[in-house]
């Protein structure tokens, strides 16, 4: 007996070519350097493995970090990975993202276009993967849509779409806390990132429930579009349950599981 691992993951569009999926948080796009864990690029090589056995290769082109949801699209073959990889690096992909943020914004439409840059480059720092504003970092450019406000016991808050223009590392956090509205669950950019270091040694607390609200950052890759072989073509992921009932002000359905199940070979 062998144990299978089949991740949650939803497929949303198929092709010769690509593979569109709504990842769930928290599970993470590729292995990574810790302890062994389910992946979606597992679960896709399980899903397509006859297509991998016929000369299929996967690469990940839109990847989000763990806690983000939503939209991930996946090349099947080199040659659609260079032509997509192309669409982004010329910025002719449109991507939409939802976020749920802490307060309410005056403004129903605004921008960000503050450069950022790994906090290290500037100094020392304790987290290796967090970026800040700084005049010294590249280029970036965010456009923001207040969908909603509404209020929960626990405070005000936001939904908001995010139009990022640029691709930069967790540009649309960084941009969203130097305006003053962090998004909910935002362990590295709620504060200064102490929350995520105390995440790191401890693990979630009731402290960090009382600070941040949620156990995973409220961010979620809603709508895609790009132009493939000349047709237009998009796909959307609806906010996950735990999402909704924030918004709503139920109580929090639990993230799903990883689900691991087993079968004679």
């Amino acid at each position: 007996m062998s144990l299978q691992v089949v991740v949650n993951f939803r497929v949303i569009d198929e092709s010769a070519d690509w593979i569109v999926v709504d990842k769930p948080a928290p599970l993470i796009v590729h292995p990574a350097n810790l302890k062994p864990e389910p992946t979606l690029l597992g679960g896709l090589e399980q899903l397509l493995a006859y297509e991998i056995q016929n000369g299929a290769c996967l690469g990940i082109i839109t990847r989000l970090d763990r806690e983000t949801s939503g939209v991930v699209l996946v090349a099947k073959h080199t040659q659609a990975a260079r032509e997509l990889g192309w669409i982004f690096e010329r910025r002719q992909a449109r991507k939409e993202y939802l976020a749920i943020v802490s307060g309410w914004p005056e403004v129903d439409f605004w921008e960000c276009a503050e450069p950022i840059i790994r906090a290290g480059e500037l100094g020392p720092s304790d987290i290796w993967v967090r970026q800040v504003v700084s005049p010294h970092g590249r280029d970036c450019l965010t456009r923001f849509k207040v969908e909603r406000r509404f209020e929960r016991a626990d405070g005000k808050f936001s939904q908001v779409r995010c139009f990022p223009e640029t691709g930069r590392m967790h540009q649309i956090r960084v941009h969203l806390a130097s305006c003053g509205f962090p998004i909910v669950g935002d362990k590295l950019y709620s504060g200064n990132g102490s929350e995520y270091l105390e995440w790191m040694a401890s693990g979630w607390t009731p402290e960090l429930q009382r600070r941040l609200v949620l156990p995973r950052h409220a961010l979620h890759a809603a709508r895609l579009e790009i132009t493939w072989q000349g047709r237009a073509v998009g796909w959307e992921a609806r906010l996950g349950l735990d999402l909704l009932d924030f918004c709503e002000g139920r109580e929090i359905s639990p993230t799903p599981d990883i689900v691991i199940w087993s079968r004679h070979d």
